[in-house]
């Protein structure tokens, strides 16, 4: 296995290398069809196998402070993307990954990274594994059918709303858990660089 800089020519095996590891995390459902591209410089690596991409990491970075980042002081980078094919888990993949990234940033200028992530425990423990640090969160909540009765109306005559996709930043998530069966805590987590 080696590391690399993506290439355009990686990119359906990137899209399936992040379909599948993302399958089986609260993130299931935030399916690409094609490779993100970025306003912003980007550090977009990939672990590869025998010609497979086996994992990749993907990092937007600032040139100007507060561009990209929604926290901290200085320049940072913002991780979009890190996963690693299931069939390759819990080989430090991930971590050579981070770490490879973590170098060029440095090299680059910047001070820190910040990433967001669903309430995965696996998944945050990962980020807590290699030194990151949970520093804000808020809700993402889905409302399907039913839940949006009495809650999500549309003002629009002849729309009618089958499902809503919504952030709550307020305190009170209690009043959502007993009718919503898909709520999730978006937490932010941050890492600044020795």
């Amino acid at each position: 296995m080696f590391i690399r800089e993506y290439k355009d020519t990686d990119e359906i095996s990137w899209v399936r290398c992040r379909t599948l590891s993302f399958l089986n995390t609260a993130y299931f459902d935030n399916v690409l069809n094609k490779k993100e591209k970025y306003e912003n410089p980007a550090i977009e690596l990939v672990a590869e196998l025998n010609g497979q991409i086996i994992g990749l990491i993907d990092v937007e970075y600032e040139k100007k402070e507060k561009t990209v980042c929604s926290r901290g002081q200085g320049l940072g980078g913002m991780i979009w993307h890190v996963a690693v094919h299931p069939d390759y888990y819990r080989q430090g993949i991930g971590k050579q990954l981070l770490q490879e990234a973590e170098k060029r940033a440095t090299n680059l200028g910047l001070n820190r990274f910040e990433a967001w992530t669903r309430d995965d425990c696996w998944v945050r423990n990962w980020y807590e594994k290699v030194q990151f640090k949970k520093v804000y969160s808020y809700y993402h909540i889905y409302f399907e059918g039913y839940e949006m009765k009495n809650r999500i109306q549309s003002t629009i005559p002849n729309l009618h709303l089958v499902n809503t996709f919504a952030h709550y930043v307020g305190e009170d998530i209690e009043q959502f858990e007993s009718d919503n069966e898909r709520i999730y805590e978006c937490v932010c987590y941050e890492k600044y660089f020795k």
